[in-house]
């Protein structure tokens, strides 16, 4: 049962007891809350049958079924205590470690894949598909399994009593699942359907949200706003649509099960006539069937959200199965050589992105890689510090194959500038600290002195202290760009990647970051990517990337006396200027 749980519900080996804890707790207590039936029935046997039948044998005190009756209820309690922290605090805890558990496997993800990946639709699982999931344990699982047990149980006892009011009761209990079960198959793809026009919804709203600027900017608001509505209308309609058809399917189940008191009142009025049971058997049996139905109707109301809950589990299992990266976490470089050998990558199967890629970019040295957009220069980059892995050859750091060494261990030793600037809204002295977080603020003040950002900071509200919106909304582009860099200063790593690190930045402040940068690098391996031929004029070796394959490979004086492409884009550029 517990490997059956695990598989079934993506849930861990704790878990999985837990919830077969909670189903066992949960039959316990709904046993438990016919105790007062049943000493209500004793009670009423005995008092009554003595007045009917002028009985002088002596009976149990009116007190005694009041102790009875109290002891009874604090059992209950109890039973419900534990049931409450089976089915809601081990479950939340669960939970707890389900987001842990996704987040490990999304920590242990290639870094490009983020890239590529709407991270609406990641942290909505996270978020919001894990609390659906925790509500649906909390609430309806344990309660679903644990009603099927006790009619079982119940079922078993009522026959053993008196099997022909037994059937009276149950015989609609199969005819009812039956209905509902023929429309099982409707429900799985209407659940499904629903999930993903959810999830294209809500992946449409972030669209709108991050492209607001081109929005606004080609007077879109409306076209926007009329395909988000369309798409909101046709969902309202697909639920109604869906809720009532799901709704007939329920209310005829329930409809059946509404048989069965009828049955017994039938049933239990004619063996009453033939002295078969006595009136007392008659009513309990009455009372029994009155509430036994309802787990029942409570099952059959939550099936269409355990239909549901199957969709998210699977969501759940495609992401625990995605292939994450290992590798040693101890790494000790001879030297911060990085060498390409026979490289071959693509981002998909069928288009090649690189091909038979080599070079080596030397510790000391800036290498710059430069060549039409498109190309393969960023993905060269990348790769050098495992953001994917490789299809074919091997990369090596200090002569070892980075394709063994754990990627957070790796990303030890870079610092890298993107050209697309992440910040967060918090102190500028935090977003600049992330790159290193022990540093004091003597040191994070330093490399952002060395980064030009001194500046502009101190013309900032509370200076270091302020706080800088979401993604650095207060900031220019400029300025969040050397916030960027003052992080990579400020870490200090043997390798350098800066990808379009300048692009942002007028000439002045470029020629002062350059500066900057020209002490950041020294004994360290640099890889640049840059358009601007003045950021790679003092590179020591220039490897050009065309379709994806080296093309020229050399110091920018050989590169410019051959007459190559990267002549042709030094004179087109200047042409240009």
């Amino acid at each position: 049962m517990i490997k059956y749980f695990q598989n079934k519900y993506a849930m861990s080996e704790k878990g999985a007891k837990d919830l077969l804890h909670s189903i066992i707790w949960t039959v316990v207590m709904d046993i438990s809350f016919l105790a007062p039936v049943i000493l209500s029935f004793y009670f009423l046997d005995e008092h009554i049958s003595s007045l009917i039948n002028s009985s002088t044998s002596q009976k149990s005190s009116f007190f005694y079924y009041v102790i009875l009756s109290a002891v009874s209820f604090m059992i209950m309690f109890v039973i419900a205590t534990f049931q409450y922290d089976s089915a809601y605090t081990k479950i939340y805890e669960e939970s707890a470690q389900r987001r842990i558990s996704l987040a490990e496997t999304l920590r242990k993800l290639p870094l490009a894949f983020f890239g590529k990946k709407n991270i609406a639709d990641l942290s909505s699982t996270i978020m919001e598909d894990v609390t659906q999931i925790e509500l649906l344990f909390s609430h309806t699982v344990p309660q679903l399994y644990a009603a099927g047990l006790t009619l079982l149980i119940m079922g078993v006892m009522m026959f053993f009593y008196n099997w022909e009011l037994s059937l009276a009761v149950f015989w609609v209990v199969p005819v009812a699942a039956l209905v509902f079960y023929l429309s099982r198959k409707f429900q799985n793809s209407t659940q499904v359907r629903i999930y993903d026009i959810k999830r294209d919804i809500s992946d449409n709203i972030q669209e709108g949200l991050d492209s607001v600027h081109e929005v606004k900017s080609y007077n879109r608001e409306e076209a926007f706003s009329k395909a988000l509505n369309a798409k909101l209308d046709n969902y309202e309609k697909f639920l109604i649509k869906t809720e009532l058809l799901i709704g007939a399917f329920i209310n005829l189940s329930y409809a059946v099960l509404k048989l069965g008191l009828p049955s017994v009142i039938l049933a239990g009025a004619y063996l009453l006539s033939t002295g078969d049971i006595s009136i007392f058997t008659y009513i309990v049996f009455l009372v029994v069937t009155a509430r036994i139905y309802n787990p029942i109707m409570d099952a059959l109301n939550n099936f269409a959200a355990l239909i549901y809950l199957n969709v998210r589990i699977k969501r759940m299992k495609e992401m625990d199965g995605m292939p994450g990266q290992e590798g040693r976490t101890e790494f000790h470089p001879k030297n911060y050589d990085i060498e390409f050998k026979n490289v071959d990558f693509s981002y998909q199967d069928g288009v090649q992105t690189l091909q038979n890629v080599n070079f080596t970019a030397k510790q000391g040295e800036v290498t710059a890689l430069v060549g039409p957009s498109g190309g393969g220069k960023s993905t060269v980059a990348k790769l050098s510090a495992r953001f994917w892995d490789i299809d074919r050859g091997v990369i090596t750091l200090g002569g070892e194959d980075i394709s063994r060494i754990d990627p957070e261990t790796l990303l030890n030793n870079f610092s890298i500038v993107f050209q697309d600037v992440t910040l967060f809204n918090s102190r500028v002295m935090d977003n600049i600290r992330l790159g290193k977080e022990e540093a004091p603020d003597e040191e994070v003040m330093k490399a952002a002195q060395l980064a030009q950002c001194d500046e502009f900071v101190k013309k900032l509200p509370q200076g270091y202290d302020t706080l800088i919106g979401e993604n650095g909304e207060k900031l220019s582009g400029g300025e969040r760009q050397r916030i960027s860099i003052a992080r990579a200063i400020l870490k200090d790593a043997p390798i350098i990647l800066l990808d379009e690190a300048t692009a942002s930045l007028d000439a002045e402040n470029e020629s002062k970051i350059q500066r900057a940068l020209s002490e950041l690098i020294k004994n360290k391996t640099v890889l640049i990517i840059a358009h601007r031929m003045r950021t790679v004029s003092g590179a020591d070796k220039i490897v050009v990337i065309k379709d994806g394959v080296i093309a020229e490979t050399g110091t920018p004086f050989e590169l410019k006396e051959k007459q190559g492409i990267f002549s042709s884009m030094l004179k087109a550029q200047y042409q240009s200027n």
